[in-house]
Parts: structure tokens; C-alpha cells; sequence
């Protein structure tokens, strides 16, 4: 079935088709064979191109009922998107963050180790707002919209549950 993945401001047109043992992941029209193996409950490896890659998935909160939000935990720091409908992915535009600001909410259960960031700073696409630390490592969380931050709802130090919001960011006028 194809889905639409939202990571960010960036959609991309996903399906993964399995025939005969076989898993193809078609990625924005291109088809590449992988292997996906299920370590425990969650935690998956991912062979493709030769490269193993170990993904762990948590289920997030989305305030769209009909997105399937997840966050992904991988060597390089957390992820939150979610799949959807590629219908309704159309109709949507440019996916949760937008052009009228963002809301960054936490991927995963943590705690707060560094805020960077304050009502009032400006901030550009990607840069980082918080450091988190969850299952003894620390990942950065960065921002995917360019603007001012809005409100900081956390302090550091506290504990964060997956889907709790983080840090609101309105969108530069364009």
C-alpha cells in the first residue's frame, strides 16, 4: 500500500511490497530489495545497499486521528513523522509543521539535559533547540521551520513523555 511520509516539511512518496520472501521498498518512484528483521517489540534492523541499520519505533501522538505518528530512534539522533494517505497528504500541503510554524514534540520518552533556546530567539530550519536523553543517549532536537520561538513548555531537567510538546516556533513572514 503507498503511503506518504512526512519528516518535517518534506513528504515523500513511500510503499513497501513483499512477493515470494522478498521486501522491496519503492522510495519516491526507485526500488530498492531490503531485509527487515524484528530484533524485540519495536526494534528492527534494516539491511539496504549492504548497510545495516538498527531502527527502534515508538507510536507518538498526532492531533490528526487518520496520521499513523511515530518516532524513530537511529545511530544519528531521533525522528518524529507519520505516515498518511497520499490523498490526504495532498490536501494538506506542506505537512505538520507548515508555513504558519512549528510544533516540536518530543519523539520519545526522555529528559530535558539542555534547552538552547528561549521565547523571543529567532531560529533557522534545522538548527537545534533542545538536547534530550533517552535509553542513555543524548539527541539533539532541531527545529524544521525558520521564525521566531513562540513558547518553551519544558525546563530542563524535566521528564518528557513520547508526543509532549516541547517547543512552539512561528514561521518567518515569507
Amino acid at each position: 500500500m503507498k503511503r506518504t511520509l512526512i519528516l518535517g516539511k518534506n513528504q515523500h512518496d513511500v510503499e513497501l511490497l513483499r512477493q515470494d520472501g522478498v521486501t522491496t521498498l519503492v522510495w519516491e518512484g526507485q526500488s530498492q530489495t531490503i531485509d527487515i528483521l524484528e530484533l524485540e517489540p519495536g526494534c528492527y534492523s534494516i539491511l539496504l545497499d549492504g548497510r545495516s541499520v538498527e531502527v527502534r519505533l515508538d507510536k507518538a501522538k498526532s492531533a490528526d486521528p487518520e496520521a499513523h505518528a511515530y518516532s524513530a530512534m537511529l545511530y544519528d539522533g531521533a525522528y518524529a513523522f507519520s505516515l498518511v494517505d497520499p490523498r490526504r497528504a495532498l490536501l494538506s500541503g506542506t505537512g505538520s509543521t507548515g508555513r504558519g510554524g512549528g510544533l516540536l514534540m518530543s519523539p520519545m520518552p526522555g529528559k530535558i539535559v539542555k534547552l538552547l533556546v528561549k521565547a523571543g530567539d529567532q531560529v533557522q530550519e534545522g538548527q537545534t533547540l533542545l538536547v534530550m536523553e533517552a535509553v542513555k543517549m543524548q539527541d539533539e532536537l532541531k527545529t524544521s521551520t525558520t521564525g521566531t520561538v513562540k513558547t518553551v513548555h519544558v525546563q530542563e531537567g524535566a521528564a518528557m513523555e513520547t508526543g509532549a510538546s516541547l517547543v512552539t516556533v512561528e514561521a518567518a513572514e515569507a
